[in-house]
C-alpha cells in the first residue's frame, strides 16, 4: 500500500454511508469504483488527499432518501418544520444496516480502509496510506433511554455521537433549518439526554453539538467533562442561519479546548443564506479567518458534510480538497498551519476525547 504524500485530510462528517445505503433512483454507486455521483468514494478519496474522517449514521425518515436542503434563492427567508421524530425500532435496525455496511467496506477493501478506534490506529493509516473511517451516529434515535445499546454500539467502534439531528428525539431538541435564525429555537436536554451525556463522558465517545438547539448544546456544555466538538457548523455571525453557531457558543468551544468543523454547506457559508453552488472559496476560507480568530489556530478543521449537502462548485467534490488547500495557502496560511487544519486539530481534540 504506498505511503500517503500529499497533505492528509481528515474530515470531521460526511453521509456517504447514507448514500450508499439508499441511493437516490439512478444513483447506484461502489464504494470503490470512481462515480459522476456524490461527493465521496475510495478513488476520489485518494485523489483528493481525503485521508479519513467521522463516517456518519444518519437515519433518515421512512419515506425519503435525503434531508432537507434549504435555501434555493438569494436571501429569501425560510424556517422548514422540525421533522417528526422516528419509530424506534425502524431507527435501530436502519442504524444497525448503515453500521454493518460501514463494517462490510472494511471487509472488502483488502485492507485499503479501517475502521479507527484510537488515535494511533489513525496515525497508522496516515502512515500507510490506508483509510481511516471512525463510526459516528449524527442523532441518537438508534439508542434507547436505558443506553443498553449505547453500550453494545460502543464495543462496536462507535467512538462520535450527535444527541439529535434536526428533529426531537428521546434526548433532546434539534434545530429546524431557518434563515435568518438564531439556533436559540425550543427546550434543551431531556433527563435521558443528560444521562447520554454523562455515558458519553464515561466511554469517552466524542459529543457532536452541532445539530443540537441553544439549549441544549449549554445544557451539554455545563454537563460535560469533554471538549465542546462541532463537526460540521459554521459561524452565525457570517450567515445566520439557525445551523451556525453563535459567538457565544464558539467562545464555549474554545474555553472546553474543543472544536469546529467547517461545514462546506453553501447555504450554512453565504451571508444570503441560499443554496447556490457559485459560491466562491473566499466565502469558506472568511468562516475558517473568523473561526481561528474566535477560537484559536488549534480549534479549527473541516467538516466537509460530503454527500449531504451543496458544496462549493470550486470544490466540486472530495477531488477538489487540493483547490481548498491551495486558496487557503495563497491567502496566507503557511504548511504548520495548513497541517493543523487539514488533520492534526482533529488528531488532537479525539486524543483529548478518546485518551
Amino acid at each position: 500500500m504506498p505511503v500517503q504524500t500529499r497533505l492528509p485530510i481528515f474530515d470531521g462528517h460526511n453521509d456517504t454511508l447514507l448514500r450508499l445505503y439508499r441511493p437516490r433512483a439512478g444513483m447506484e454507486r461502489s464504494f470503490f469504483e470512481a462515480s459522476p455521483h456524490g461527493h465521496l468514494d475510495a478513488p476520489r478519496a485518494a485523489a483528493g488527499g481525503f485521508a479519513g474522517g467521522l463516517f456518519a449514521v444518519f437515519v433518515p425518515p421512512a419515506a425519503e432518501a435525503v434531508t432537507p436542503d434549504p435555501a434555493p434563492l438569494p436571501g429569501a427567508r425560510y424556517s422548514l418544520p422540525l421533522p417528526p421524530p422516528l419509530d424506534p425500532t425502524y431507527a435501530w435496525q436502519t442504524a444497525v444496516g448503515m453500521t454493518a455496511l460501514l463494517f462490510r467496506l472494511e471487509a472488502e477493501s483488502a485492507g485499503s480502509m479501517r475502521v479507527c478506534r484510537t488515535v494511533e490506529e489513525i496515525e497508522r493509516c496516515f502512515e500507510t496510506g490506508v483509510l481511516a473511517a471512525v463510526l459516528h451516529f449524527e442523532g441518537a434515535e438508534m439508542i434507547d433511554p436505558a443506553l443498553d445499546a449505547l453500550e453494545v454500539f460502543y464495543q462496536a467502534g462507535l467512538r462520535s455521537l450527535g444527541p439529535v439531528w434536526s428533529r426531537p428525539n428521546a434526548f433532546g431538541h434539534g434545530v429546524p433549518f431557518a434563515y435568518p435564525q438564531a439556533p436559540d429555537t425550543g427546550p434543551g436536554l431531556t433527563e435521558a439526554g443528560r444521562n447520554l451525556v454523562r455515558a458519553c463522558n464515561r466511554l469517552r465517545i466524542m459529543l457532536d453539538v452541532s445539530h443540537l438547539n441553544e439549549a441544549g448544546f449549554w445544557d451539554v456544555a455545563r454537563l460535560s467533562q469533554a471538549p465542546l466538538v462541532a463537526t460540521h457548523s459554521n459561524a452565525h455571525a457570517l450567515c445566520a442561519s439557525s445551523r451556525n453557531l453563535s459567538d457565544r457558543q464558539l467562545d464555549a468551544i474554545r474555553d472546553s479546548d474543543g472544536m469546529v468543523g467547517v461545514n462546506f454547506a453553501v447555504s450554512f457559508l453565504r451571508e444570503d443564506g441560499s443554496r447556490d453552488p457559485d459560491t466562491p472559496l473566499s466565502t469558506l476560507i472568511r468562516h475558517i479567518d473568523y473561526l481561528v480568530e474566535r477560537v484559536g489556530l488549534e480549534r479549527v478543521g473541516f467538516g466537509s458534510d460530503f454527500d449531504g449537502a451543496t458544496i462549493p462548485a470550486a470544490i466540486g467534490d472530495v477531488t477538489g480538497l487540493p483547490r481548498l488547500i491551495a486558496a487557503l495557502r495563497a491567502h496566507g496560511y503557511d504548511n504548520a498551519t495548513l497541517e493543523r487544519l487539514a488533520y492534526r486539530n482533529w488528531l488532537r481534540v479525539l486524543r483529548l476525547t478518546w485518551g
